[in-house]
């Protein structure tokens, strides 16, 4: 493939098969760098797949995918680091270690790929990546058992960005939150996303996080990304799951809320 400097995923004829199922056939996906990609699609359709694959933990049985131009099923030592050294992952269940507090589970990256770094350090960095997840300083020395759960997705994201990477893949952020606590972790996506530049690749089924802070969004169904569009686009989509999803009373209700979001926020840049 050729390298598109625009895009930081590129994902071409990927099939994934496990036995006689077959959950990806021909799957074709671009994520454009900076942007907040939101996948969406029916349980079984292979979000987290796709994401594993993408992220090289899961191989597939055909496909070619390239990662900031990098083969991501390369089996060279060297790309396999640049991939993992460039992506930074929140998986659903925040993935802590239980028995490290929050600063030694943000330290985890950084003595892997920069186990030059004094101790000292090490802690200083983790304690700046706990501040720009939105915990306060001292939850950088509690267990994950100590903290609530929004603030356990909150450590897992200080974690993602331990090494600065311009790629951030998230699974379900905001299941078992509450309303407001997903909304808080939206405004700081959001606002990570904007300061750092990120490229978001975040798989999600709430609608509220879909209307408030994705640029794109792409559908999975019949086995591969049926639309990958913004959301107005993807809600015109002739798809009786795109449609059922996309005109029900709570995407009516997310539509709304959206929009008021954009309201405010441009009121409040006049």
């Amino acid at each position: 493939m050729a390298v598109n400097e625009d895009i930081a995923i590129s994902v071409r004829g990927l099939a994934n098969r496990f036995g006689e199922q077959t959950v990806h056939e021909g799957l074709e996906l671009d994520v454009r760098r900076g942007e907040i990609l939101g996948v969406v699609g029916g349980s079984g359709t292979g979000k987290s797949v796709l994401m594993r694959s993408i992220l090289g933990l899961q191989r597939p049985a055909e496909g070619r995918i390239e990662v900031l131009g990098v083969d991501a099923l390369s089996e060279d030592p060297a790309d396999r680091l640049q991939i993992e050294r460039n992506t930074g992952v929140l998986f659903q269940d925040g993935a802590l270690f239980s028995s490290l507090t929050v600063g030694e589970n943000v330290q985890v990256p950084l003595k892997e790929h920069h186990p030059e770094l004094p101790e000292s350090w090490r802690y200083e960095l983790a304690l700046l990546k706990v501040k720009l997840a939105g915990l306060p300083a001292d939850a950088i020395d509690k267990l994950p058992s100590q903290l609530s759960g929004g603030m356990r997705k909150r450590a897992g994201l200080a974690r993602a960005l331990a090494l600065d990477p311009p790629l951030l893949f998230l699974d379900e952020p905001t299941a078992g939150l509450d309303p407001i606590g997903a909304a808080a972790f939206d405004h700081l996506l959001a606002t990570l996303q904007q300061a750092l530049g990120l490229t978001v690749f975040l798989i999600t089924h709430d609608l509220d996080t879909l209307y408030a802070i994705c640029d794109r969004v792409a559908v999975l169904a019949d086995r591969k990304v049926v639309i990958n569009a913004p959301l107005a686009e993807v809600e015109r989509f002739d798809h009786p799951w795109v449609q059922d999803y996309f005109h029900g009373p709570r995407a009516r209700a997310a539509r709304r809320a959206g929009s008021g979001r954009e309201a405010a926020t441009a009121t409040e840049a006049d």
